[in-house]
């Protein structure tokens, strides 16, 4: 990509949000556009970020053998009173938001528990066609009346759900613990140290409930948590009067053991039983050619929250002072960003040619009658992982290669380029 073309705005780094440093930088870039509190528009290094994510939960989901669909954002009225749950939504919990005309009353989706019930009982009418999870990725929304951190906490959002079904409630916990992992093998990809958490059901039901955490001093969680059990809860069930059934689910005797943390929830599972297909009075045939419920299971991963956290515990701080963020290499959209002065213009052009012949992704700074130094700034407010810099000590066969998180260098032969970038994607 062209620098030209992406038309960033000059920033102040002394005038960044210190609590939310890397959002900060892409809403003044335009990289993010705030409409209003929570809603945004997605620029080019958010949206190539969200699609990778997206890749690396597809493929994994798909290895475990969900199925990719897709349920309308607009939902009618009377299925969510199948369920009993439009008043719930809009007056008691007020989460969603509805509109009403001629054709009758409809919700912008803040779940899809009653789209995918549906869906599934109209596929899935023999015991010989269970068990079976579907899964989407696209936009919800909800009416949070104090949004927070940016894409911490917005009123519109990217989220990943999913949806099983099965025979038994001893089935529905085993497509529940293959869940469990899938997730496990999502976040290990992505790079994030996760923390399986036993949660509270709120609004979605079920019995069973855990939560996917992340540790970071941005969170509004508070979770404990057994580091040689990998599993915790959080803290917010000790208030209520049922605790020792989510504490013996924990399996500590002592939870003044637990370490505490702070933390953002991107994911969560539920065990749903038969709440839904009950309600909705939805059914299979079993073996026995007897109607019966489904039971159910739904999951759920923020994708702009996993986003967010990337940028977040990625920003760079040199002097006591914000720099940028460095997106890790492995996700990072654009791997190299070529920086050069005027007389190395024509060497860039090349390097950064033969880049995107061999499907490098990068980044040329093309902008006319900027400083070098101006250029190198504006790498790291974009999260680039990698520097090359084309200045007056560039000889014309080697070329120095910066790791921008921690400023190590390496120099490498212009032929050995893309040897070297092929080897690092390894």
């Amino acid at each position: 990509m062209r620098l030209t073309k992406l038309n960033i705005k000059k920033i102040n780094l002394n005038d960044i949000d210190k609590n939310y440093s890397g959002q900060d930088i892409l809403i003044k870039l335009g990289e993010l556009y705030q409409y209003e509190s929570g809603i945004y528009g997605y620029g080019n290094i958010w949206t190539k970020l969200e699609r990778i994510i997206e890749n690396i939960m597809i493929e994994e989901l798909d290895k475990a053998g969900a199925i990719q669909v897709e349920f309308p954002k607009l939902q009618p009225r009377k299925i969510w009173d199948q369920s009993n749950r439009w008043n719930m939504y809009t007056k008691e919990g007020d989460i969603m938001f509805t509109l009403e005309n001629n054709l009758g009353e409809y919700g912008l989706a803040p779940t899809a528990e009653e789209c995918a019930t549906l869906f599934g009982a109209n596929r899935l009418t023999s015991h010989k066609n269970l068990p079976a999870i579907y899964y989407q990725i696209n936009e919800k929304f909800r009416k949070e009346i104090r949004t927070r951190g940016y894409l911490f906490r917005p009123r519109t959002f990217v989220m990943m759900d999913a949806y099983s079904f099965d025979k038994s409630a001893e089935d529905m916990k085993s497509t529940y613990d293959l869940m469990h992992q899938v997730y496990l093998n999502i976040f290990k990809r992505i790079g994030i140290k996760i923390m399986p958490t036993i949660s509270d059901n709120g609004v979605i039901g079920g019995n069973i409930a855990e939560e996917f955490q992340v540790a970071t001093k941005l969170g509004e969680d508070t979770i404990l948590f057994d580091e040689k059990q990998n599993i915790g809860i959080n803290k917010e069930v000790l208030e209520f009067e049922n605790k020792e059934e989510y504490l013996n689910r924990l399996n500590v005797k002592n939870i003044t053991e637990l370490k505490e943390y702070s933390a953002v929830e991107l994911g969560n599972n539920f065990q749903l039983g038969t709440k839904y297909s009950e309600s909705m009075n939805l059914t299979y045939i079993d073996e026995n050619g007897e109607n019966k419920p489904y039971f159910m299971g739904c999951y759920g991963i923020g994708v702009g929250r996993i986003i967010a956290s990337i940028i977040e515990n990625n920003v760079i701080i040199e002097d006591e002072k914000i720099k940028g963020f460095a997106i890790p290499y492995h996700l990072a959209p654009y791997k190299v960003q070529i920086i050069y002065n005027e007389k190395n213009r024509e060497n860039a052009e090349h390097i950064y040619s033969i880049l995107l012949e061999n499907n490098i992704p990068c980044i040329l700074d093309d902008r006319e009658n900027l400083m070098i130094g101006n250029r190198i700034n504006d790498v790291f407010v974009l999260g680039t992982p990698k520097m090359i810099v084309l200045g007056n000590r560039y000889d014309g066969e080697n070329i120095e290669i910066e790791n921008i998180k921690d400023h190590t260098k390496e120099s490498i032969p212009v032929i050995n380029l893309v040897s070297y970038f092929k080897k690092v994607n390894n």
